[in-house]
């Protein structure tokens, strides 16, 4: 079977074409059922606007993080704690493995997951990476563009798909080194301010946005400047001296430097970015699930993890996530954005610091 046929069969039912690949990882048959009976619910109510709190049905390939929600809120209807729990997993396993094969952009379940009730241990056996050992292995990511990837992921919790998104524009280094070497001002949000990135929740997939259609959507509820701190700052550094040119109008933050040289790069190419050193490290392995596999979204989940551990503030991490509500933000009034890098900078962790001691 080609790339396009295999495409094409994922488009057309990804439920069945999931189901069918668990057989051939040789899932029993009893689990294939059981998965295929909760997809296939999950499915139905996206289908069926008059469940779920939306205008009109959905594909299980469009449902963002809301829709994802909105099922969880039905499940309660009828089902205890530990089912909730149980079939959310199903669906979570669902989206992080058709995003490991390249046929969905993103895992809208991840934050569910995340913010379902601590008290219902819903994924016990997932990999578990302290600072430490995180450390070691962002050091021996030795390419410009792959460090800057990783390390931008791991610095600010955000998605694939909005690190794609990334102009240069989107950032601002204190130096000036934007403005002055590639001739982008920063965008008034981020001007004037110290170190920081802004991520938009306004690109969308196969939509213009800033002179050229973009292959993946921002899943942000509002926009976000995250800080920018000193090991990020140095590594974007290190990235753009030799970042190469590109021909977009939109000045790309990471432009490609193999295949497509010089164009934007994309989901797939950065999860492949992460799944080869994830497989150097024996992090990730083809067939494995989200409990083993080290993937751009398990940075997500590292930066949550260990910079809510950090600060006990969730407000904050949500906010940085992209995850946040207005009425959050509004308990801090004008003073949100100060609040956010105090906390931020006091307590983000280190990977670069070959000194450092954290566990």
């Amino acid at each position: 079977m080609s790339a396009g046929e295999t495409a094409a069969d994922a488009a057309a039912d990804p439920v069945g074409y999931f189901l069918e690949d668990m057989e051939l990882h040789g899932k029993a048959e009893r689990t294939r059922r059981y998965h295929e009976s909760v997809l296939r619910r999950f499915e139905s109510f996206l289908a069926d606007p008059e469940r779920a709190p939306f205008d009109d049905p959905v594909a299980v390939h469009e449902a963002t993080r809301r829709h994802c929600m909105a099922f969880v809120h039905d499940l309660r209807e009828d089902c205890a704690p530990g089912t909730v729990a149980t079939y959310a997993a199903y669906v979570h396993r669902f989206y992080d493995y058709m995003t490991s094969v390249d046929a969905f952009d993103d895992n809208p379940m991840g934050l569910v997951m995340d913010e379902l009730d601590e008290s219902v241990d819903r994924d016990p056996v997932r990999r578990d990476i302290g600072v430490r050992e995180m450390g070691r292995f962002v050091r021996s990511v030795a390419h410009p563009l792959d460090r800057a990837l990783v390390l931008t992921m791991l610095k600010t919790g955000i998605r694939v798909g909005e690190l794609c998104n990334l102009d240069l524009r989107d950032l601002r280094l204190s130096d000036g080194l934007i403005a002055d070497e590639f001739g982008v001002e920063p965008r008034p949000a981020i001007d004037g301010q110290p170190r920081s990135l802004f991520v938009s929740p306004a690109p969308e997939r196969g939509a213009v946005h800033n002179g050229e259609e973009r292959t993946a959507s921002n899943k942000r509820e509002r926009p976000t400047v995250a800080p920018v701190d000193d090991e990020l700052a140095a590594t974007l550094r290190r990235w753009l001296a030799v970042r190469p040119d590109s021909r977009s109008p939109a000045a790309p933050l990471f432009p490609r430097t193999a295949s497509a040289w010089g164009e934007r790069v994309t989901a797939k190419s950065v999860r492949h970015v992460v799944t080869d050193h994830a497989g150097d490290w024996g992090w990730h392995r083809a067939g494995g699930g989200s409990e083993e596999n080290v993937t751009p979204h398990y940075f997500r989940h590292f930066f949550t993890t260990h910079l809510r551990d950090r600060t006990g503030d969730r407000g904050v991490v949500k906010y940085l996530r992209g995850d946040v509500a207005g009425d959050v933000v509004d308990t801090y009034t004008h003073n949100w954005g100060d609040q956010v890098r105090r906390v931020y900078e006091a307590n983000v962790y280190r990977l670069l610091d070959r000194s450092h001691t954290d566990a």
